[in-house]
């Protein structure tokens, strides 16, 4: 016994405690791919903020390009009731054109976080799995 190294001797002082058996290169690998899942979720976010931003940048230009034309075609002449008309019809668009551009920003933002959450979860499960699958438990006299 004295010829043992010691890390023969923790291994086996460890066996004839029944500790688990850890597969070292299993776990490098089962570490190396949660980071892999981590950096693929962070980049699926990143394209999905990428894409907010754009949709964002499209709703500003959209409104922009209708509130000119509104004002450049509104011409309050004519009959008060006309008038208050043509501003409720304006108001109405604009409204609509709000709720309508914040549902899409929020099924974007809800979009991009479920995908990018699915990744990590997804690598938590296979990783439990692997965990589970690289610890083996050693029987005395194994």
């Amino acid at each position: 016994m004295a010829t043992e190294s010691l890390l023969d001797q923790i291994k086996n002082f460890g066996a004839r405690l029944g500790l688990p058996k850890v597969d070292v290169d299993k776990l490098i690998d089962l570490q190396l791919k949660n980071i892999d899942a981590i950096a693929q979720s962070a980049h699926v976010a990143g394209e999905g903020a990428k894409t907010i931003a754009a949709k964002q940048r499209e709703i500003i230009d959209a409104a922009f390009k209708q509130t000119s034309d509104m004002v450049r075609d509104f011409r309050p002449t004519g009959d008060p009731q006309e008038i208050l008309a043509k501003q409720k019809d304006y108001a109405k668009k604009a409204f609509e054109l709000t709720v309508q551009n914040t549902r899409d920003l929020a099924d974007l933002t809800k979009k991009t976080t479920s995908d990018a959450t699915t990744i990590v979860q997804e690598r938590l499960r296979s990783s439990l799995g692997e965990l589970r699958d690289s610890v083996t438990r050693t029987r005395s006299g194994s």
